[in-house]
């Protein structure tokens, strides 16, 4: 069998983590909508060439690539706490069934 579930500590575990899970998700957030900006900044660095020229331009620019790998790094943080959390609101329900079922059990053999 499994060890018991502590629902006191995976509440607590949601609670304490309500705020990085936040900012995680504003970091997110900001990392890719930044992606545009970015975008926006290498282009213009090579207005000289057809739009289609600077957005070759910008792709390419090691900036935007280590910018690519920031969103990865913010997408990651942000799934594994809400997974995290997914996981923490699991073992309360499974918690509450156990109860319901050791009442129940708990009744018939009265």
């Amino acid at each position: 069998m499994s060890e018991a579930i502590d629902p006191q500590r995976a509440v607590d575990f949601i609670r304490d983590s309500a705020k990085p899970l936040a900012i995680a998700i504003g970091n997110r957030i900001y990392v890719e909508e930044y992606r545009k900006t970015l975008k926006a900044l290498l282009m213009k660095k090579h207005s000289e060439k057809s739009v289609a020229a600077q957005e070759v331009e910008a792709y390419a620019h090691p900036e935007y690539q280590a910018h690519l790998l920031a969103i990865q790094a913010a997408v990651e943080a942000a799934e594994m706490l809400k997974w995290q959390m997914i996981a923490a609101q699991a073992r309360v329900e499974v918690w509450r069934s156990q109860e319901a079922s050791g009442r129940a059990m708990d009744r018939a053999t009265r």
